[in-house]
């Protein structure tokens, strides 16, 4: 494990994944997460809420699959990575995210 680089997150899914196949038998899902802190606002605690996206590749993006979905509090360990591609526009853009290299999907009870 590379200590560097490592993220731990425990937060709610904002919508569904999405995946899809890119390769023969191989998947990525894509989502975002929310985190929330509570920050001291004068004299009261006030949430502040974090969105975060993440990816994940093979074996984690078929657990997303199964067992994520929009609300899913889920628990994960990852490390940041950040990439520019070119938007249909030509327009560079600039993506922060983070890529899982463990998650629990933990949905809460009916």
């Amino acid at each position: 494990m590379n200590l560097r680089n490592n993220v731990q997150l425990i937060g709610n899914l904002g919508s569904d994944p999405k995946v899809k196949e890119v390769s023969k038998g191989r998947k990525v899902a894509n989502f975002s997460i929310a985190t929330t802190e509570y920050v001291k606002v004068r004299d009261e605690y006030q949430p502040k809420t974090y969105w975060h996206n993440i990816v994940a590749w093979g074996r984690d993006a078929e657990v997303v699959e199964k067992k994520c979905v929009k609300g899913t509090e889920v628990v994960l360990n990852g490390k940041l990575v950040s990439r520019v591609y070119e938007d249909g526009n030509g327009e560079k853009r600039y993506v922060t995210e983070v890529v899982v290299n463990e998650i629990i999907c933990r949905n809460k009870a009916a």
